[in-house]
C-alpha cells in the first residue's frame, strides 16, 4: 500500500516566499526604469546567484577550504533579495524610484555576472615557483670542503611551538533579515510562552545553519 503523501510545510514555506521575492524584484526593477522582459530577468538573475553561491558555498565546506568568498555573493543576493522585499512593503515611492536605486538597479546585471564567474570559475592556485640552482661556470669546480663529522655534537631539533586555534569568521547577517527575525521571535514567544529556539526559527527564515545561529546570538 503506498504512503499518503504528506505536504511538506517547509517546502510550502520556501515557495510562497520564493514567488513573493519573485514578484517584488520584478516591481522594484519596473518601477526603476526596467520595462518588459528586463524587469523579470532581475529575479531570475538573483535567485540564480543566490543558488550558485549557497552551492559553492557547500563544495567549499566539504573540502575544507575558504568560504569567504562564497559567503559574500550570497550576502549580496540576500541583500538584494532582502531590499526588494522592504522597498516595495510601503516604505519607498515606486513612482518616484531615487537615481541611486536607478543605478544599482542598472549596474546589477555586471555585478551579477562577476560574482557567478567567479563562484563557477574560481582562480587557480599558483604553485610556488622552485628555486634556481646556480648553473655551473665552465673550468671552475666546486669546492668540496671535508668535515670531520664524528666529532660534531648533534644538535637536538627545538620544539616547535603549538599554533593557536584558529577563530572561526564571523558570519555576516543584513540588518533586515535580523528585524525580521525578532519579529519572527516576539510572534513566537506571543502564542506558545516560549523562546523561538535555534532551529525553529532556521526552518522559518530559510537559511544555513551557522547564519542562524548567527541571528539567535543578535537576538540574545
Amino acid at each position: 500500500m503506498l504512503p499518503k503523501a504528506r505536504p511538506d510545510a517547509v517546502l510550502v514555506q520556501a515557495v510562497i516566499a520564493g514567488a513573493l521575492s519573485f514578484a517584488h524584484l520584478h516591481d522594484l526593477a519596473e518601477a526603476a526604469g526596467q520595462d518588459g522582459w528586463k524587469a523579470w530577468a532581475y529575479p531570475v538573475s538573483v535567485d540564480l546567484l543566490l543558488v550558485a553561491a549557497w552551492r559553492r558555498l557547500r563544495l567549499l565546506r566539504d573540502a575544507g577550504e575558504p568560504v569567504r568568498s562564497a559567503w559574500t555573493w550570497f550576502t549580496v543576493a540576500l541583500a538584494a533579495s532582502l531590499g526588494a522585499n522592504v522597498a516595495t512593503a510601503g516604505l519607498l515611492d515606486l513612482g518616484h524610484v531615487p537615481a541611486w536605486l536607478r543605478i544599482l538597479v542598472a549596474g546589477w546585471p555586471a555585478l551579477a555576472f562577476l560574482g557567478g564567474t567567479l563562484l563557477v570559475h574560481p582562480a587557480p592556485a599558483t604553485d610556488p615557483a622552485p628555486a634556481l640552482e646556480p648553473a655551473p661556470v665552465e673550468g671552475i669546480e666546486p669546492a668540496v670542503v671535508e668535515r670531520d663529522t664524528a666529532l660534531e655534537p648533534v644538535a637536538e631539533p627545538e620544539p616547535v611551538p603549538a599554533l593557536p586555534a584558529p577563530v572561526p569568521e564571523p558570519v555576516p547577517v543584513p540588518a533586515p533579515l535580523v528585524e525580521h527575525a525578532r519579529k519572527l521571535a516576539a510572534d513566537h514567544l506571543a502564542r506558545t510562552g516560549t523562546p523561538l529556539d535555534t532551529d525553529t526559527l532556521r526552518a522559518r527564515l530559510g537559511v544555513p545553519a551557522a547564519m542562524a545561529d548567527a541571528i539567535t546570538a543578535r537576538l540574545a
